[in-house]
């Protein structure tokens, strides 16, 4: 169930909705005059979406360049050659 506040919370009682979007790991969305109007979230967690939203679209993209005709490499050579950069060569 997702905790809804009026903005009028976000401004008495900050500390509170910080301590539940840590705790919880989950957003709280804020309202003005009744409507939706912004979200509250924990640091680690939006970073986490960003993250998230990047690698998708990563995928994408690679999915785009893989159906024009893009050959993608070997995963067994590029895993041996990232390791062989790592930890000096196997």
């Amino acid at each position: 169930m997702p905790s809804i506040r009026p903005i009028s919370d976000l401004r008495n009682s900050a500390n509170d909705i910080s301590d539940f979007c840590r705790q919880s790991r989950e957003p709280v969305y804020i309202t003005r005059n009744g409507t939706g109007d912004m979200v509250v979230m924990n640091i680690e967690e939006y970073e986490h979406q960003m993250a998230l939203i990047d690698l998708y679209g990563k995928l994408a993209v690679a999915e785009a360049e893989i159906s024009y005709g893009a050959v993608g490499e070997d995963f067994m050579t590029v895993a041996k050659q990232m390791r062989e950069r790592i930890h000096g060569t196997v």
